[in-house]
């Protein structure tokens, strides 16, 4: 495929592709979103999506597109930009899903506290996701360009992901973009390792 007829562009705040980035972001963390919001996850994400300044936001959104249908997404944002998100969008869009969302967030928290761990300065991706057709064919690459290109003009000093342990193909195209393993965790002997964080100067 060309790459050239992948075009890029921002996300606009409505349910409908809300709808579109809740389905790639639940793919891209392995379904951790249906586990953390039950059963209308799908529906919780579009919902808050649509509300500005919290880390699930359109605002951090970019959607590539092939013939106008919606191909893949990358979601990502500043280090500032998250320390002044906000939960409050996704709490009230959960609704009577909250104590659910509530309950495993604290029984995953030492996870969920994983993102609060990027430094100042640092550009977090947080999730990048293509239509399995069109693997291997540059959507990708040319999303992990997109989110690049912002973190330069957002003048960060780093690229920073996390990455499941056992996702061996996408910490390949990491490893192919300049990206290097900072750490992994947990970090306790004799535990299986579920997530690598990699960066990459910029």
């Amino acid at each position: 495929m060309d790459r050239h007829s992948i075009v890029l562009r921002a996300a606009n705040p409505t349910f409908d592709e809300g709808l579109v980035c809740a389905r790639y972001l639940d793919e891209a963390a392995e379904g951790f979103f249906r586990f953390w919001l039950g059963r209308r996850a799908v529906h919780i994400i579009a919902t808050a999506f649509a509300q500005p300044d919290h880390d699930l936001s359109y605002q951090n959104v970019t959607f590539a597109e092939r013939d106008n249908v919606i191909v893949g997404m990358v979601l990502g944002y500043t280090a500032e930009q998250h320390r002044r998100s906000s939960r409050e969008p996704l709490k009230r869009a959960a609704g009577r899903s909250n104590l659910q969302m509530r309950i495993v967030g604290m029984l995953f928290a030492p996870i969920m506290r994983i993102i609060d761990s990027i430094a100042d300065g640092d550009f977090y991706l947080q999730a990048i996701a293509v239509d399995r057709e069109l693997r291997g064919e540059g959507v990708g690459s040319t999303l992990i360009d997109s989110v690049e290109d912002r973190a330069v003009a957002s003048r960060s000093a780093r690229l920073v992901l996390d990455v499941s342990a056992k996702n061996e193909g996408a910490r390949r195209l990491y490893e192919r973009r300049g990206m290097t393993v900072e750490s992994e965790w947990p970090k306790f002997l004799f535990i299986p390792r579920i997530l690598v964080r990699m960066t990459r100067e910029l």
